[in-house]
């Protein structure tokens, strides 16, 4: 076969032509437990009735027409992400690159009215936020911008989960004007931040006049056990971003503000052309539906804690196994080793699995996993671990 693909991933020898629930299927036959949904974006399951029926339905109507025109159903969407949310307003990507592009737009715009010419906008060590030129950049990985220089301007970086080093920059640095940040670093290896670190930021941004920008690509639409991270805390961002499971599949993003953040933009300013048309905000407004009548983020909230435990104790004592941090069904296995080859291991043993961080086994499943699905998955891979760690030693 002649290779017309760019050479853009190290893919893994599957390729999956079928869905089902928590299940894939391969063109030779052979099903696998998905544990990674997609990287966190099938939070529903692989080929939802729901999803399925809006989209088909959708389609049948109207596909696109442009944002030159109104968009019924991006208006209703709208309007229920904003209410769920706690903001004013939202602008419709595709992707979450987008939504964080339109997060530090609005951050620029909020410094220029401040009379800054330069601004600044704080961004953390190990972060992840995309891979356009302005999210690469403010993302905290080496190998992401490698290759892509000059990186923009207009970032300055300080350690995840650390007040002092913001107030540090708050002390040196004049231009700052917002904060972005990951409620928790899913990239960086399931990063969660002491208890007191986001009020913290709050009350920085509050204090400075900063923006608040929270990244919840990720962490979003139910994974931590709330319907967003930040409600786990008593406060509300200025900006937030969204993607991977606003429409289980389906290419949507959305930056959402409140405030002064949420009037920065005038037309022409910002735009997108597929951002928020007709088919993707029907596969949003079902997932939100689907989501709001299962309680899905109260769900995700006790299957994570039962996946905790189950892996806990059946990784007790194993040598190698530093620890195990979750929020919800957000979850990662720190190991003391690189540990990527469980990756091939396990979808050998029909097992869908990610590691991020080098040492860091990642679960993402979906929120509607069953009580017997946990066992299923830990069933499968504990021994894989304890076997890879065994044999290492």
């Amino acid at each position: 076969m002649k290779d017309v693909l760019m050479n853009t991933y190290n893919r893994l020898p599957v390729t999956f032509v079928k869905g089902e629930g928590m299940y894939l299927h391969d063109d030779q036959g052979r099903s696998y437990l998905d544990a990674i949904a997609g990287i966190a974006v099938c939070s529903l399951g692989h080929a939802h009735p729901a999803i399925t029926r809006a989209l088909c339905e959708q389609a049948g109507k109207l596909v696109h027409t442009s944002n030159l025109y109104g968009v019924e159903n991006q208006q209703q969407l709208g309007e229920e992400l904003t209410a769920l949310a706690g903001m004013d307003r939202v602008f419709f990507s595709n992707s979450g690159a987008e939504a964080n592009e339109a997060a530090i737009k609005l951050a620029r715009l909020h410094g220029h009215k401040r009379g800054i010419d330069n601004p600044v906008i704080l961004v953390m060590e190990e972060s992840f936020h995309g891979r356009t030129m302005a999210t690469l950049t403010a993302t905290g990985n080496r190998k992401v911008q490698a290759g892509f220089e000059p990186l923009v301007q207009g970032f300055a970086r300080v350690p995840f989960g650390d007040l002092d080093a913001l107030n540090t920059a708050a002390e040196n640095l004049k231009d700052i004007v917002a904060v972005l940040v990951e409620p928790i670093q899913g990239e960086g290896g399931v990063n969660i931040p002491p208890e007191d670190y986001l009020p913290g930021v709050r009350a920085l941004c509050d204090e400075h006049g900063w923006l608040m920008m929270l990244d919840e690509i990720q962490t979003g639409m139910g994974r931590t056990g709330k319907a967003f991270a930040f409600q786990h805390h008593d406060l509300v961002p200025d900006v937030m971003t969204l993607a991977k499971a606003l429409g289980n599949g389906v290419p949507i993003g959305a930056c959402l503000a409140r405030g002064e953040a949420a009037q920065l933009f005038a037309p022409g300013n910002h735009g997108s052309t597929f951002g928020g048309n007709p088919l993707a905000c029907a596969a949003a407004l079902a997932v939100l539906a689907e989501m709001k009548a299962g309680k899905l983020w109260e769900q995700a909230a006790r299957a994570g804690e039962k996946l905790h435990q189950k892996l806990s104790a059946a990784l007790a004592g194993q040598e190698g196994v530093l620890e195990i941090r979750s929020a919800g069904l957000m979850l990662g296995i720190a190991l003391d080793r690189p540990c990527g080859e469980l990756v091939g291991k396990a979808l050998e043993n029909g097992l869908l699995i990610n590691v991020t961080a080098d040492s860091v086994v990642r679960l993402l499943p979906p929120l509607t996993i069953s009580d017997e699905q946990i066992e299923e998955l830990v069933e499968r891979l504990a021994p894989l671990i304890k076997e890879f760690l065994e044999a290492e030693a």
